[in-house]
């Protein structure tokens, strides 16, 4: 393949280093297919839900849990998979969690229960949970400090563009059964469809993860120095190969010991490393912002104050797409003014855009027992959902899974994703499952208005918590 030549400050070797552009946008390529597994997994409940009530006889909550049923997978695949990955390897476990997808796919469309159907759900967390955390980490760990930033934010692009794809194929099928709960091919109804459609991509993820190499990082752990060479050195060149194993190896705890949980506590102190509260800092306030709510109640939520499904399902493409532009603009900027700054532009403008959103639905009356929202201010909640949802692909979105990829020192990489993902996935379920919930008994002024304080405590919590880290050698993070 075509090498170029990368002279780039804080890139992999310095000026002098030849980085294999070819081959490693080949495995950013397939990693990242685990961020539009993820993406579509987590978006395609989206539009199923008038199915799932009727199918299953569902109140609210139980409509809560039957969605929410996925996050709990999610927390336990992101743990199990961050502590897996450094015994059997980063590509192994993501090969796992491509199988994990396709039985979730088959076993959701077929589901004759409620149970049934939050089992298979179950499993199809665990998939999206172990892709949530090792598709970042393994791109971070094989690709040039001075580009990480960009192509680690491929993988929110990949997200919201597995949420769309997801928006669209149920938007297709609805549309064209004529109903989500319509019968569509073979007597089975539309809804159903929605999620066999997953064992497409799936698959695709599955074959082509056979195509890359195993994460350099991981090897040099394992002991494995002549196979990371031979990664590092089709990477970056047989020189800048044989220099990146020895510095990978002195980056590694001085007993150069098995990584464990352990190590998340400081030797000193006895408590916490202060970079493994950051981690969950991040990851939690990813979620506690509201976003999942928007990505998957939003057909509901548009129906709610005056949409048609069909309108609703249009809206959630629109969220789909404007996710996709703000994504493709954090990847121009990630690199440039940095990690933080981001950050805190992310957390100011989801602040004023869920208070808009609050305000507006202070204004909504009952109509026929529904909510509805009068001229101007269903237009207003619509633009300033739209708005918020720029804002956070902007920033948070992508930002948030780029540092946890790569802020954390060699030894304590793997189990500080396991607890900064666990931490992420409960949070996610705790916002999801209870939207339903709050909506109903509190308003959606009260739920959003958690969602945009929220958003503002976040940039306090940046401005004292987070460390810039662009441009760093994964070899130079500390903490």
């Amino acid at each position: 393949m075509t090498t170029t030549s990368s002279t780039a400050g804080g890139g992999v070797g310095g000026d002098a280093a030849r980085v294999n552009m070819a081959f490693i946008a080949a495995i950013v390529a397939v990693a990242t297919i685990g961020g539009f597994m993820f993406g579509y997994d987590s978006g395609v409940i989206n539009g199923t839900q008038d199915g799932l009530e009727r199918a299953f006889d569902l109140s609210k909550l139980g409509t809560g849990f039957n969605v929410g049923a996925i996050l709990i997978g999610c927390a336990v695949g992101a743990f199990v998979a961050g502590r897996l990955a450094d015994q059997v390897g980063r590509r192994t476990v993501m090969m796992i969690a491509a199988v994990l997808f396709i039985l979730s796919a088959l076993g959701t469309g077929a589901a004759d229960s409620s149970a049934v159907f939050i089992v298979a759900r179950f499993i199809g967390g665990l998939g999206v949970g172990a892709a949530s955390v090792l598709s970042p980490v393994y791109i971070s760990e094989v690709t040039p400090a001075n580009i990480r930033g960009r192509l680690s934010s491929v993988q929110q692009i990949m997200i919201i563009t597995g949420l769309t794809g997801a928006f669209l194929a149920n938007y297709l099928l609805a549309r064209t059964a004529g109903g989500s709960t319509a019968e569509f091919w073979f007597g089975y109804p539309a809804w159903r469809w929605m999620f066999w459609m997953q064992v497409i991509p799936a698959g695709v993820f599955l074959l082509t993860l056979l195509l890359i190499p195993e994460s350099p990082r991981y090897l040099v752990v394992k002991g494995r120095g002549s196979e990371a060479e031979a990664v590092l050195s089709k990477l970056f060149g047989p020189a800048e190969g044989r220099r990146k194993v020895e510095e990978i190896r002195d980056s590694l705890a001085a007993d150069h010991h098995r990584p464990t949980l352990s190590d998340l506590i400081d030797k000193t102190t006895g408590k916490l490393r202060p970079i493994v509260w950051t981690g969950i800092g991040l990851a939690v306030f990813q979620q506690l912002v509201g976003i999942n709510v928007v990505f998957y109640y939003g057909a509901v939520l548009w129906q709610s104050v005056g949409f048609s499904e069909d309108d609703a399902l249009k809206i959630n493409i629109l969220s789909g797409s404007l996710s996709i532009v703000a994504c493709l603009l954090a990847i121009g900027l990630i690199d440039r003014i940095g990690r933080k700054p981001l950050l805190l532009i992310g957390s100011t403008g989801m602040a004023v855009s869920l208070a808009t959103m609050a305000v507006a639905f202070s204004t909504a009356s009952m109509v026929d027992g529904a909510v509805h929202l009068a001229d101007p201010w269903g237009m207003i909640a619509l633009i300033a959902a739209n708005t918020y949802v720029v804002f956070f692909n902007l920033s948070w979105g992508p930002v948030m899974w780029v540092m946890l990829g790569e802020m954390f020192p060699n030894q304590i990489r793997g189990s500080g994703l396991a607890v900064a993902g666990l931490a992420q996935w409960i949070a996610n379920f705790a916002i999801s499952v209870s939207f339903p919930a709050l909506a109903a008994s509190l308003g959606l002024v009260v739920t959003y208005g958690f969602y945009a304080a929220s958003a503002a405590v976040s940039f306090f919590f940046v401005r004292a918590m987070v460390h810039e880290t662009r441009g760093k050698e994964l070899e130079a993070m500390t903490g």
